[in-house]
């Protein structure tokens, strides 16, 4: 993969893709299993290419976990991760044009800047059945980590 792409892990367990705003590849490129529930994927064609319009078959999904990417429209936001029961991993700082799936774990953003953020996820909203929220990372044990030219 493109070293502007990260995964972060866990004993082995994914919790996060990162797409960096310098990334570019040609052509499509998935980074998720097929088995996710929420699929993120590239596209960079050039002038002229046609994707045929088409529609979408009806498919009956279970998801068990909503899984969520958030678009960093601008501004700087620091994610911190956590494993499932709630431990602290590590954090990384995105910026403008940045992109990361949340796809298991725990996890916590502070705005660093002035920030805008979109959000995809499954629905249909559960409210309060969707979400456990707990303490975050105490600020003197953040590990902060970033790629070269990134945080």
């Amino acid at each position: 993969m493109n070293s502007m792409i990260e995964t972060i892990t866990d004993k082995g367990k994914t919790l996060a893709i990162i797409i960096f705003s310098d990334y570019v590849a040609e052509g499509i490129e998935f980074f998720t299993p097929d088995d996710y529930p929420q699929q993120l994927g590239y596209m960079n064609h050039p002038k002229g290419y046609v994707i045929k319009p088409h529609v979408h078959n009806q498919s009956v999904r279970e998801i068990l976990f909503s899984q969520e990417v958030l678009f960093i429209k601008s501004g700087q936001v620091r994610i911190d991760f956590y494993d499932d029961s709630k431990k602290y991993i590590e954090s990384r700082l995105l910026g403008e044009k940045d992109v990361v799936l949340l796809a298991s774990g725990g996890h916590g953003l502070e705005m660093l800047d002035n920030s805008e953020i979109i959000e995809v996820k499954q629905g249909p909203f559960a409210g309060a059945l969707d979400k456990v929220r707990f303490e975050p990372v105490l600020k003197n044990n953040l590990v902060v980590k970033s790629l070269t030219g990134h945080g």
